[in-house]
């Protein structure tokens, strides 16, 4: 099976749609230790009220983050070549539906918020897969979690790319989970529209004021609300 491409977050470029992205650099300079200790996993469970009903559900929540729940899922992976160390990265959706049964394992997240993200996954949840790192990078794709936070093996094979040698398997540092492909977007959503949803939400109020792409855009994998995730898909239309 071809490597999928998790841009390892340490070490990922703001998508190309983002060149004045201010990405914070202590993300990228914080020891491992500190990172950890400031993940935090996002609450589990669903919400019932989708993009309609937002003003209802932001009054609520009162815009405290602890209050958000997260309930789906985007999943960025590069579409095109790229090598890393000789190897290339490249996983797109054609990637994935090439897969047996159309499923993969999400592998090399070597980024703590992001592994706490990719535990805090629930058996049927969906996820958009976001094509990123490439001319125009966005979402393509609907996938679900079919196998639930395990073990990432690659972290103790020492000809793999994503080998880390402080990891031990009495207590993994790492962790994947399996998705399988559902169904394309009915129409490629490309970021710099769902970026002038976002600056509109931002300015306005919406469902899209406080998403995480545009928040923490070298994180991939990242959570969504059930009112932004009906909001993005709403746009297939």
């Amino acid at each position: 099976m071809p490597w999928p491409s998790r841009k390892r977050d340490k070490e990922a470029a703001a998508d190309k749609e983002e060149p004045d992205a201010k990405i914070a650099k202590s993300e990228e300079k914080t020891s491992d230790k500190q990172e950890e200790e400031k993940s935090a996993k996002p609450p589990a469970g669903k919400s019932t009220s989708g993009w309609k009903n937002w003003k209802k559900k932001t009054s609520e929540s009162g815009g405290e983050e602890s209050k958000i729940t997260y309930c789906h899922w985007l999943l960025k992976s590069e579409p095109e070549s790229r090598l890393e160390k000789g190897v290339d990265v490249k996983f797109s959706i054609d990637d994935l539906k090439a897969q047996p049964n159309q499923t993969t394992c999400w592998d090399g997240v070597r980024n703590y918020q992001a592994r706490n993200f990719l535990r805090s996954m629930k058996l049927g949840q969906q996820a958009f897969f976001y094509h990123s790192n490439c001319k125009e990078p966005g979402i393509v794709a609907i996938v679900e979690v079919v196998k639930e936070a395990y073990p990432d093996h690659t972290q103790f094979d020492k000809k793999h790319l994503y080998y880390d040698s402080t990891s031990k398997k009495e207590n993994p540092k790492w962790s994947m989970v399996d998705v399988q492909f559902v169904r394309m977007t009915k129409r490629f959503i490309p970021l710099s529209e769902i970026k002038v949803h976002h600056l509109e939400h931002k300015a306005h109020g919406g469902p899209l004021k406080n998403m995480m792409l545009f928040a923490k855009q070298r994180l991939s994998v990242q959570p969504l609300t059930q009112e932004e995730f009906d909001f993005v898909l709403s746009l297939e239309e």
